[in-house]
């Protein structure tokens, strides 16, 4: 797939590795709709970044968390650029929770957010990826293949958007091509020690963190690879060969 006037639409964009995966795109040639909830300043930012390179680009506030949003969200991507050719799933939330301190707000927030957003979003983009032959890249993460005792709810909520990806690959061919990323350790979890950072340097095959950059990459690939879908593309330095 052309990524060069291609409209595509990033969930999270504002920071981190959303942000990455637009500005990526954007360098690519691609005409971006970024999407971001409460991080304005953030948002504005990165929006300012893209139009001073020459870039198209346009903000969009939505609150995934709420269930009516999805639909208004893509509807205002298309009324403003007239078409839509891609989505990137990145928005998601990661809390810790031990088992036996689990709350009912946060298995409800992280299932809203990572799971429910993303499919309801891709329902609503499919009759404009269609005519536009287009494509939806998810992001997953490696918990969805590993038991993590204190992030279990998260790792259920990116194995279902494995097996999401899988189904509507499936569902969508060919007009519509589906793939996902799982990450690694490319941003780890805010508060995160020194010395935790070191562990998973250690215990990392390539010995070394992965960057936003690492994830934007194999999203480009997954959006320009015509004759792959149904792939979840495990970007994590070779931490899922260790056994």
């Amino acid at each position: 797939m052309e990524l060069t006037g291609r409209v595509i639409l990033v969930t999270g964009a504002a920071h981190r590795v959303g942000k990455a995966i637009a500005r990526t795109l954007a360098l690519r040639g691609a005409r971006i709709a970024l999407h971001y909830h409460g991080a304005e300043d953030q948002a504005s930012r990165t929006l300012q970044e893209l139009l001073a390179l020459g870039h198209e680009a346009h903000l969009f506030q939505a609150d995934l968390s709420r269930a009516e949003t999805a639909e208004r969200l893509i509807a205002d991507v298309v009324a403003h650029f007239g078409t839509l050719g891609a989505l990137v799933n990145s928005a998601a939330i990661m809390q810790r929770t031990p088992i036996g301190e689990v709350t009912v707000s946060q298995w409800d927030t992280m299932f809203d957010l990572n799971v429910r957003s993303p499919f309801f979003l891709s329902q609503a983009a499919v009759p404009h990826l269609v005519r536009e032959h287009g494509a939806i890249v998810n992001i997953a993460d490696l918990a969805a293949f590993e038991s993590w005792p204190a992030y279990v709810p998260h790792s259920m909520t990116k194995a279902a958007i494995v097996q999401m990806t899988r189904g509507f690959a499936h569902a969508l061919a060919p007009e519509v091509r589906v793939n996902a990323v799982a990450p690694g350790a490319v941003l780890l979890p805010e508060g995160w020690d020194t010395e935790s950072a070191q562990h998973i340097i250690n215990t990392t095959p390539l010995k070394r963190l992965g960057s936003p950059d690492d994830v934007a990459n194999a999203v480009v690939y997954l959006l320009e690879a015509d004759y792959v879908t149904g792939e979840v593309l495990i970007v994590d330095g070779g931490r899922h060969v260790r056994k």
